[in-house]
């Protein structure tokens, strides 16, 4: 499995307890599509959320993400981290 960020716009004020919301609906359905999300960050202000996870494909990811009606903009491979 590879590791994966994905990146979503356009979510100017969003909460905490959205970001939980989404944050679990992709949990409920994660295991179908054999992704594992580790941890999401949110700037309300930019309106930018972070998802990280582990994945066989970043389509996966995506999977998840569209399922759970918010399509990732963009998902990168993190092939290095210490």
């Amino acid at each position: 499995m590879a590791k994966f960020m994905d990146v979503h716009h356009g979510m100017a004020g969003i909460t905490v307890e959205q970001l939980k919301e989404a944050h679990a609906a992709d949990l409920a359905v994660q295991g179908e599509e054999g992704v594992q999300f580790e941890r999401a960050w949110a700037d309300p202000e930019s309106g930018t959320v972070y998802c990280l996870s582990d994945a066989p494909s970043k389509e996966a990811v995506q999977r998840v993400h569209s399922r759970t009606g918010h399509p990732a903009d963009e998902i990168h491979p993190v092939p290095l981290s210490v």
